[in-house]
């Protein structure tokens, strides 16, 4: 592989990262951003560009800190939070942020996903917690969304979204949609009644059983 040919292969996964959630229905339009850690940094999506109109050289390099090595590019606004998330979580190596409709929704509400299915744990705990709402793009917003992922890999964001982080962009796009089919999945348990939730002793069981989760045969 060339020089060139490795240092746009991060650039074009993003690209199709941002077309492969809007495929899903995961965002639509504008919304959402992703980014995947660097040596020097990090790379996130620009501001304001449609999944359609982007290309390999549109993905912003920005160092650990926050500053762009590329001073005429314009970052995500939500640029704050994958810095802070990479800044406090050194397993995680890519972000994705998208609207979908579901965790939307429930992030409106103020609330996250409880132990209602099992299924929760994959997002490393016994919920997924709501980060309390902050304007979009500030340091209030990052600060409410890296408390809310500790020790876990996702969260709503209120009134927004939400976050789900992983070890590849495969990953935290897969946990994306998890998270997004157990919003739905937990607003419809509620139209029926109050959901039963599965006791903190189950969940830890999974939790535990989801650090083999895929493993082959044998292999646990």
């Amino acid at each position: 592989m060339t020089t060139s040919a490795a240092c746009s292969e991060p650039r074009q996964a993003l690209v199709e990262t941002m077309r492969r959630l809007a495929a899903l229905g995961l965002n639509r339009g504008t919304a959402g951003n992703a980014s995947v850690r660097t040596a020097d940094g990090f790379l996130v999506t620009p501001s304001g560009v449609k999944p359609e109109a982007l290309d390999a050289a549109a993905m912003v390099a920005l160092a650990a800190d926050g500053r762009a090595m590329e001073p005429a590019a314009r970052p995500s606004s939500e640029w704050r939070f994958h810095r802070d998330i990479y800044a406090a979580r050194d397993d995680v190596a890519a972000i994705v942020h998208v609207h979908s409709s579901h965790a939307a929704a429930l992030s409106c509400l103020g609330q996250g996903i409880p132990a209602f299915h099992y299924m929760v744990a994959r997002a490393g705990g016994a919920d997924i917690r709501c980060a309390p709402y902050a304007t979009f793009g500030t340091q209030a917003l990052s600060d409410a969304a890296v408390a809310a992922l500790a020790d876990r890999r996702a969260c709503l964001l209120a009134n927004h979204g939400q976050i789900a982080v992983g070890g590849s962009l495969a990953e935290a796009v897969d946990l994306a949609v998890e998270v997004e089919e157990l919003a739905h999945q937990y607003l419809l348990a509620r139209q029926g009644g109050e959901p039963v939730l599965l006791s903190a002793v189950e969940m830890d069981i999974v939790i535990e059983k989801f650090k083999h989760y895929g493993a082959r045969y044998g292999e646990e």
